[in-house]
Formats: C-alpha cells, sequence, structure tokens
C-alpha cells in the first residue's frame, strides 16, 4: 500500500506562514501525497508550488466551525474554484445539525453543489463525526448520499474528538461506495492510520504526514 497516496498534507493553523506553505508543498512533492490542504488565501501559491505533479490542492469551507452564513460559504466556494483549487473541504452548518434544522442543511448543500460540479471539482463535506450521534452520522450520510458528494469527512481537527475507526465503519455502513471517507483528525501513528484505511476511509487528512510515512519505510 502506497500510503503516501491517501494522505491530504494539511497545515491549517491560523497563523500559517508562507514558509509553512512553502516547506508543506515540498514535502507534498517529495513523498507524493494526495493532495496539499491549505488555507483559502494560500491556494494560488500552493499551486505555483505544486506546478505539474499529480498532487492536488485542496482547501477548506466554512472552516472551522461550519456556522458561517450560506452566502459566505458560496462566496468561499466561488473564490477557491477562481484560484484554482482541485477539492474543496467543507464544514456542514453543524449548529443547524444540533437544532435538527434539516432542511437548511439540505438547502446549504443543494445551493453549493451545483457550483463545485459546473467546474469538475471534487467535495469533501466535513460532518465533524466526534461530537455527533450515531443517529446523526447515520441522517448525514443519508443527506449527503442523495446529492452525490465526493466524500464525507470525519473532522475537522478543532473539535475534542476526531477521527475514530468506529465512526468511519458507521459511515462505510451508510455511505454508497462511490462516496468516499476522508478521516481526520488526531492521526498521528502509522498504526491508527492503517486502521482507518481498513475501516473504509480513502483519504486521510494528517499534519504528521512525513513522520507516518517515514514510520511506514522503517517498519518495511
Amino acid at each position: 500500500m502506497e500510503l503516501a497516496r491517501y494522505i491530504d498534507h494539511t497545515v491549517l493553523k491560523p497563523t500559517t506562514t508562507l514558509e509553512d506553505i512553502r516547506q508543506l508543498c515540498m514535502e507534498v512533492v517529495e513523498y507524493n501525497f494526495a493532495a496539499a490542504c491549505v488555507p483559502p488565501p494560500f491556494v494560488k501559491l500552493a499551486k505555483t508550488f505544486l506546478g505539474s505533479t499529480t498532487s492536488k490542492v485542496a482547501t477548506v469551507i466554512g472552516f472551522p466551525f461550519g456556522y458561517s452564513a450560506l452566502e459566505a460559504k458560496v462566496a468561499e466556494t466561488v473564490l477557491a474554484i477562481v484560484d484554482d483549487a482541485d477539492e474543496l473541504d467543507m464544514v456542514i452548518n453543524i449548529s443547524a445539525l444540533k437544532n435538527n434544522d434539516w432542511e437548511y442543511l439540505e438547502k446549504e448543500i443543494a445551493t453549493v453543489m451545483p457550483i463545485i460540479r459546473s467546474k469538475h471539482k471534487v467535495i469533501k463535506v466535513i460532518i465533524e463525526s466526534g461530537i455527533l450521534l450515531e443517529e446523526e452520522i447515520i441522517k448525514c450520510c443519508e443527506l449527503y448520499s442523495k446529492y452525490q458528494v465526493d466524500f464525507v469527512k470525519t473532522s475537522t481537527g478543532y473539535a475534542e474528538k476526531g477521527a475514530t475507526v468506529a465512526a468511519v465503519q458507521l459511515m462505510r455502513r451508510h455511505l454508497p461506495q462511490n462516496i468516499q471517507i476522508k478521516a481526520s483528525g488526531g492521526i498521528r501513528t502509522l498504526a491508527f492510520a492503517e486502521e482507518l484505511i481498513a475501516a473504509g476511509a480513502t483519504r486521510l487528512g494528517c499534519s504528521a504526514s512525513v513522520a507516518i510515512v517515514k514510520e511506514q519505510l522503517i517498519k518495511s
């Protein structure tokens, strides 16, 4: 298994610098990670650094709390596409979910999806599984399956609980096979990365990516 191709090498801290992005992209190229996941202001720069490589540039929408107005998420989506992001990781309105406002959540995804599909971009919907009940995760899987998103993603990394094997397994049981799962949040070891992949994740969001792939190289 070429673990690096499962990984979105990520830096999303609020203090991200130009040097952080340069270093991240150098590592993406060196280790052949699937994508560089960067804050929206750095998409253009990351595209320049990655050049003609096969690695993608991902960015985030409504990050990290998800309660941005729908109009703001639309604007962020359009700007990310203008800047030529390949993949967009959008946080759902978790506040709406906790208020049982599934009508709002449906309106949100129904508004954003045509923009993304018209430009042939990839969308990963972040549901923040660590702070959801099982039945809420299942309802998310049902809703986002209806809109044929590319990935459902576990976590932002900013909630009190990140990815778990149990959440990935639950999501895999309730998503169609054509919708992939991205696990993120707290993935710092090779063992945990491998457990998440075995559970059904096809992409991992990591900031400890280099240490994880080096651990795999040593092991092999």
